[in-house]
């Protein structure tokens, strides 16, 4: 008899944890969530990222029929982290700091790719100071270069790797890094001769010109980079399968312009993990350790 009583009560627990009243419930609850985080890159100042994305949040929630809430972590490496604990549902992330995310988080799912001038690909540029001397590549040797977040393939890794494949100088040995964290942090930098040159996004530091932030006759263009794959969107691979095709389909059919705007964007496109790998062997050439990042 008391067999039978262990056997049945084993059945029940069996039975409430599947039907969602314990573990099976929470698992449930995480993969079709009422509430979606939606990360956005600190690639200038969250409140700025958030303000800007209104437009954003709003679409999601209507075209998914769930509450959003917009999240801005305060650096690259914090973004990573709360998308590896589930924190996060679906990030904006950027080419190396999806690299990173994918190393540590194999089960990240890459979707959507940015589209810039018909193409999901971008470029990064560097810029100097207008009174530095500074024309080329070449001329940044014993001067100060910021960068932005360790972790950014724009504001860091492409223009790192164009100062050693195109003018052989060595981050520490022919220059002085300075990481100063934004994007837009680069820019002002250089523009109130805190550095001399700088490397960030370009479609960023068009968008500094076009709003005034930047003045384009204290900051100058000195190089830009070849096209890479665009910023991905990804999202956990642990979300429904249903969710997963609708947050795709949702941003693959956005048109709205003042949604696409702060993202400095025409589009998305699908994206595949592989698409990537230039990035992976750019961080190979650069001998850069991922997990210091």
């Amino acid at each position: 008899m008391k067999k039978l009583v262990t056997i049945t009560f084993l059945v029940f627990i069996m039975g409430w944890l599947i039907s969602g009243c314990g573990l099976g419930g929470k698992s449930q609850a995480q993969a079709d969530p009422t509430k979606l985080k939606v990360a956005l890159l600190p690639d200038e100042s969250p409140a700025t990222v958030i303000k800007n994305n209104e437009p954003l949040k709003h679409y999601l929630s209507k075209a998914l029929g769930k509450e959003i809430e917009i999240v801005v972590t305060t650096d690259y490496s914090s973004m990573i982290e709360a998308m590896r604990n589930n924190q996060i549902d679906v990030a904006y992330f950027g080419p190396l700091s999806y690299v990173l995310l994918k190393q540590k988080m194999k089960d990240a799912l890459p979707f959507a790719a940015k589209i810039e001038k018909g193409s999901p690909t971008y470029q990064a540029v560097v810029v100097a100071g207008a009174g530095t001397g500074i024309n080329s590549l070449q001329d940044i040797k014993g001067k100060i270069m910021a960068y932005g977040d360790p972790a950014s393939t724009s504001s860091h890794l492409i223009p790192k790797e164009m100062l050693l494949s195109q003018a052989n100088l060595k981050a520490g040995q022919d220059y002085q890094e300075q990481f100063v964290g934004a994007h837009d942090a680069v820019a002002m930098a250089v523009q109130n001769n805190n550095a001399q040159a700088g490397g960030l996004s370009k479609p960023i530091y068009e968008s500094l010109v076009e709003k005034g932030t930047i003045d384009p006759n204290k900051v100058k263009v000195i190089a830009e980079s070849k096209p890479y794959p665009n910023y991905p969107w990804v999202m956990r691979s642990t979300l429904a399968s249903d969710l997963q095709e609708k947050i795709k389909k949702v941003f693959y059919d956005l048109k709205d312009k003042d949604v696409l705007k702060p993202l400095k964007a025409e589009g998305f496109a699908p994206i595949e993990d592989k698409d990537y790998d230039v990035i992976r062997n750019m961080v190979k050439v650069l001998n850069i350790d991922l997990e210091k990042q």
